[in-house]
């Protein structure tokens, strides 16, 4: 149930991992909304592994809200290559930051999860109640525990401490500051990334991984911003929330829609010999959308706009 809107815009507001696309996502939508007394740490000015560096600059700077959109992220190769570093560190860093806010005393933060965390074969679309329900997907699995476990350590905080530790599963998320090295992305900006290269390469094709036929749910990741700042300024009751566009396409038109935007006009080559991953991968949207939020940009033109900032990135 929605709560009145929190006057906040004076509120000292920690977002951790302000560098990467969530992040920085998050700093765009404050910023746009007035919020001014934001407080961010690079890497090397704060390790979020390392324990007693975040205790004491939690306990020192006492934030009233804190965004945890710090992590070790990557595509299907890069999660079940390194699959340690996954786990170990995605716990190290959220159990860094949430624990650490417990104790400074800090009763708002929200925690970023990923939609892997539900079951690989789960009904579609997914509701936050399949949580638990079935085996996760093999390829991503160190990396959805880890975040599972986070859900879990803010839902116990909150029965046990009271505090207000929500947590938002998003869809697969694109859009600025996005990774798109080809040994560690996801798969919407390793089609851009790919398409680009061919297209200034003239080649005649691109090679995309899978057979096409997985369907997938992207969300650009401002509306993801926008959705996180939404939480924070009501008083809700529940601590889990799906973050997307309540819509899905497979691999193939994604691929072809891609292909559209980036111009190029050769052919697409699905590499059957490469892993699919899960099957469908749908969010149930519907808690959201109950409390008055939902998504705004469409795919076609969200990707306009990654593709646009990826072609700005190139310059520099």
């Amino acid at each position: 149930m929605l709560g009145p809107k929190i006057a906040i815009v004076d509120k000292k507001i920690y977002i951790a991992g302000h560098r990467g696309m969530v992040g920085s996502a998050i700093v765009r939508r404050l910023h746009a909304a007035g919020y001014t007394n934001l407080v961010t740490r690079t890497h090397q000015e704060l390790d979020l592994l390392d324990q007693r560096a975040v205790f004491d600059f939690l306990q020192t700077e006492k934030h009233d809200y804190i965004f945890v959109a710090a992590a070790k992220v990557g595509g299907i190769q890069a999660n079940n290559t390194y699959r340690a570093d996954f786990i170990y560190q995605n716990l190290t860093i959220q159990n860094n930051i949430i624990w650490g806010a417990l104790k400074a005393g800090i009763k708002n933060l929200c925690f970023l999860g990923s939609s892997c965390i539900y079951p690989r074969d789960c009904p579609q679309p997914i509701n936050e109640e399949y949580l638990l329900t079935g085996p996760l997907e093999q390829t991503n699995e160190p990396y959805a525990i880890a975040k599972i476990a986070g859900i879990k350590l803010c839902e116990s905080m909150n029965r046990q401490y009271g505090t207000r530790f929500v947590s938002i599963m998003p869809t697969n998320l694109y859009g600025p500051n996005d990774n798109y090295d080809l040994a560690n992305s996801h798969v919407l900006p390793a089609l851009i990334c790919k398409a680009h290269t061919a297209k200034l390469r003239g080649d005649a094709e691109y090679v995309v991984w899978g057979t096409g036929s997985p369907r997938r749910e992207f969300l650009f990741v401002d509306d993801l911003a926008d959705a996180c700042v939404f939480l924070m300024e009501h008083e809700i009751g529940d601590a889990l929330y799906n973050v997307g566009c309540g819509h899905d396409v497979t691999i193939h038109e994604l691929a072809k829609i891609v292909k559209d935007v980036v111009g190029f006009n050769g052919k697409i080559v699905f590499d059957s010999s490469k892993p699919d991953g899960t099957p469908r991968k749908l969010l149930d949207v519907s808690r959201m959308a109950e409390l008055g939020w939902q998504a705004r940009t469409p795919l076609r033109e969200g990707i306009a706009k990654a593709y646009s900032s990826f072609f700005e990135s190139l310059k520099d």
